[in-house]
């Protein structure tokens, strides 16, 4: 790992790519369904331009590269392409461990010709929510939980996936939650996840084998949101092609095998004043502040009509129901694995929330800004939060969408999240899961071929 300072401006990033003898830069651009875009550029044509030009669709597109036929925010940017300049972000260089040549990437922000940030790109989004937090003196901490499943190799979308092949010979066939072993299994890809997130500066905490057959869950140190959310997005492209060179797939669907849990992303998430340095969600005695309540109690109140922003694909409401180990609606409670807000046992300096109704699906930085946003209004408003959950949240009412449809309608309904995350983000995001959303309901699936061919 290299232990010098992580560049902060233009000169340092070029002292950075030469102490790495870097002869190629990959530019990317996270888009809205957490895709990686861009240019890969040759060294000396990345440090002449300084930054490249891209159609502004292209962190607008549906999953699978679609754009609306028509729409308000389209139809202004379509009509003519437009061009959006991105501008590296120096402190986000890393190596790319697994290239051939000495090669580099760094993610970019995109700005329109005025020099404003494009509102509706996912870094736009989440710097946005924090310069929110900047102004009132508060600074977010969290730090994500990411849960992903290593699959067999599946090069048929009509065959269910099952999970791979370990050091044994045999595949997972039982529960394995905290199994060390069953880890071990994977060695060699770990192994190499490790050694690769060493090489970037990733800062991964534990591995631990989850709840399902081949499911694991990493953990990051706690940081600030826009640093984290550029981790987690570098990290799915680290496992994703650590597991290929592995013989197997690493798949962030919310919900990839039936019958088997779904796949969370847990943020834990806590403000402190920046001013003192003190956790504001604890008094000076060490108990519970009005603003750990109110953040909450925004939480509660928000949290049902932005689930499209964190559950964001058709596959992603399998994962929130009954029995799951998801949660199906927001209620609170200390140390409770059940409710939807979770407050773990902590020291009153590490007092904290944990939103788990996130799916591991879900774009980290539209994700980060979503629950920022969410506890945000709740400290500004002082919402109240409803009693705390004492016992199994499970056996109280849905509380959350159930569908994607359904959570677009809950989302465009509500003013207070557009105007914090912005109404031009909420306007193309909408459009986008739309299209996605309509092109879902063209397929007829297995279930319905076979129980609905011949009965009805």
């Amino acid at each position: 790992m290299d232990s010098s300072p992580h560049p902060t401006h233009f000169n340092e990033l070029e002292q950075w790519l030469d102490r790495h003898r870097i002869t190629e830069i990959e530019c990317l651009v996270p888009d809205l369904t957490g895709v990686a875009r861009g240019k890969i550029l040759p060294r000396i044509k990345f440090t002449e331009d300084r930054g490249m030009r891209l159609p502004e669709v292209v962190v607008g597109m549906s999953v699978t590269g679609e754009l609306p036929e028509h729409g308000a925010y389209y139809d202004i940017i379509s009509a003519v392409d437009r061009d959006m300049h991105l501008r590296p972000d120096p402190a986000t260089v890393r190596l790319v461990p697994w290239a051939a040549d000495p090669t580099a990437q760094v993610i970019h922000d995109c700005y329109d010709k005025n020099g404003l940030l494009v509102p509706f790109a996912p870094r736009s989004v989440l710097r946005r929510v924090c310069d929110l937090y900047a102004a009132e003196g508060w600074k977010p901490v969290v730090a994500p939980e990411l849960e992903f499943y290593l699959v067999a190799r599946n090069t048929d979308p009509n065959t269910p996936l099952r999970p791979p092949i370990g050091r044994s010979g045999r595949a997972e066939t039982s529960r394995q939650a905290y199994s060390i072993d069953a880890v071990n299994e994977f060695d060699p890809l770990f192994e190499d996840i490790y050694d690769y997130c060493d090489r970037m500066e990733l800062n991964v905490d534990t591995l631990i084998h989850e709840i399902g057959a081949g499911q694991m869950e990493i953990n990051f140190f706690h940081a600030s949101p826009l640093g984290l959310a550029d981790e987690v997005f570098l990290f799915k492209r680290t496992v994703r092609e650590a597991a290929l060179r592995h013989d197997m797939y690493a798949t962030f669907m919310a919900k990839p095998i039936a019958g088997e849990p779904g796949s969370a992303m847990h943020i834990h998430q806590s403000i402190v004043d920046e001013a003192s340095g003190d956790n504001l969600f604890s008094k000076a005695d060490g108990s519970a502040s009005d603003a750990f309540y109110h953040y909450i109690g925004g939480l509660q109140r928000y949290v049902p009509a932005a689930m499209a922003l964190v559950a964001p694909y058709v596959n992603s409401y399998r994962r929130l129901a009954r029995s799951t180990a998801a949660p199906i609606n927001i209620e609170w409670g200390h140390d409770n694995r059940t409710v939807g807000i979770r407050s773990p046992i902590a020291q009153p300096q590490a007092r904290r929330v944990e939103n788990r109704v996130i799916g591991a699906d879900a774009n980290p930085y539209v994700a980060l800004a979503m629950t920022l946003a969410c506890g945000y209004i709740g400290m500004k408003k002082r919402i109240a939060p409803k009693p705390e959950m004492k016992g199994d949240a499970y056996l109280s009412p849905y509380a959350l969408p159930r569908s994607l449809g359904e959570a677009l309608d809950w989302l465009r309904r509500d003013e207070d999240l557009s105007e914090v995350l912005g109404h031009e983000f909420i306007t193309v995001y909408a459009e986008i899961k739309e299209v996605e959303f309509e092109e879902f309901m063209k397929v007829i699936s297995p279930w319905e071929r076979e129980h609905l061919l011949l009965h009805v």
